[in-house]
């Protein structure tokens, strides 16, 4: 994805702020015009009779009890930055989605492998898997993110497609993961990711999937990520893009709008509502603090306010959307860590404001 989750330069997989590149890229989006609805669909649920995997863990009951309507999604830093170093554990409770950052490219195309980074502080890898467990009994789903600013994964063919689908696979029957996020930003083939995630829902059908895609790959159904959501769009739990170090980009309406602004969120929002996810597939994607981002941080008031705007249609800036959408599914933070160096103001505010939408 686009997120430049800044304040990584201690870490060289880490994504850096980008304003500048995605500032250049910002007007290419297509006008409000050009959208055309692929049809609003509900998100995928989980079916209930999925058979545990062969490691006891069962990914449909937890995602059954962890994916609410409206949900707060936070990355999990395997890695240190800067920002508060965290176990599982100490993930904030507002969090319903944990995505762990990050699985990374092998040497076999398409394939990936996770490994916990010494600097977090687990002893063994039973440690990690034991707080995996521990947030799912509280409800939660923990995810594995693939990719980062500067990840290499590549999924281009039959065979690389495959490959993807049976290593997700795999980290998730060896660590007890509940799904996948796509956080791939350096190129996104849609046929063949598309299929990669089918396989893999074939698999484990209570997969959770979300993705987390820069502006500029949403800007349009006819992007690479966009058709990807389209094209899983019946098992998709959830888009967070990433609303930051980006630029001005275009909304809905055709107009540019600049980052950090309430209008920024809910113009863009509102791109991939009207160009075809359903409400439910939808969250806003923001930094935690200002030190966890290059560009775009703002206040957890205007996020609530974006969140007020879409669903409930007050609390808008200048740019008002043509519709309300009250099962928009919530908001997302990168990261916890920069979260809990900030206070922990986005889990307690934002996470406070989208439990309590109606």
């Amino acid at each position: 994805m686009v997120r430049a989750r800044s304040g990584r330069a201690a870490h060289p997989e880490r994504r850096t702020g980008r304003t500048a590149r995605r500032g250049a890229r910002a007007l290419a989006g297509l006008a409000a015009g050009a959208l055309t609805a692929a049809g609003v669909v509900a998100a995928g649920t989980a079916d209930a009779s999925e058979a545990t995997s062969r490691t006891g863990h069962s990914p449909t009951a937890a995602r059954a009890a962890a994916v609410p309507k409206h949900a707060l999604t936070g990355y999990w830093q395997n890695f240190d930055n800067g920002a508060t170093v965290q176990k599982l554990k100490d993930v904030n409770d507002a969090y319903d989605i944990i995505a762990v950052s990050f699985a990374e490219a092998t040497g076999t195309p398409g394939a990936v492998g996770f490994h916990l980074d010494p600097a977090v502080g687990y002893g063994s890898a039973d440690e990690f898997k034991a707080d995996i467990k521990a947030k799912q009994a509280a409800g939660k789903s923990v995810i594995i993110s693939v990719g980062g600013e500067k990840g290499a994964v590549s999924v281009g063919d039959d065979a690389s497609a495959k490959n993807f689908a049976d290593s997700v696979g795999s980290l998730m029957d060896e660590y007890g993961f509940d799904g996948v996020d796509i956080d791939l930003e350096n190129g996104l083939n849609s046929a063949y990711m598309t299929k990669a995630l089918k396989a893999l829902h074939a698999a484990h059908s209570g997969v959770v999937v979300t993705m987390a895609p820069q502006t500029v790959d949403m800007q349009s159904p006819q992007n690479e990520y966009f058709k990807t959501a389209l094209g899983i769009k019946e098992f998709l739990t959830v888009v967070n893009m990433q609303y930051y170090n980006s630029g001005s980009m275009n909304g809905c309406d055709g107009k540019a709008y600049a980052q950090g602004t309430v209008d920024f969120l809910t113009s863009l929002a509102c791109v991939q509502l009207e160009g075809g996810l359903a409400p439910s597939q939808v969250g806003i994607g923001v930094p935690a603090s200002p030190r966890a981002a290059g560009g775009g941080y703002v206040e957890p008031s205007v996020v609530n306010a974006a969140l007020d705007c879409l669903t409930q249609g007050k609390n808008c800036g200048s740019f008002k959307p043509p519709k309300t959408y009250p099962g928009l599914r919530g908001a997302m933070a990168w990261s916890t860590n920069w979260d809990a160096a900030n206070g922990n103001a986005f889990a307690g505010q934002v996470g406070a404001h989208v439990h309590g939408l109606p």
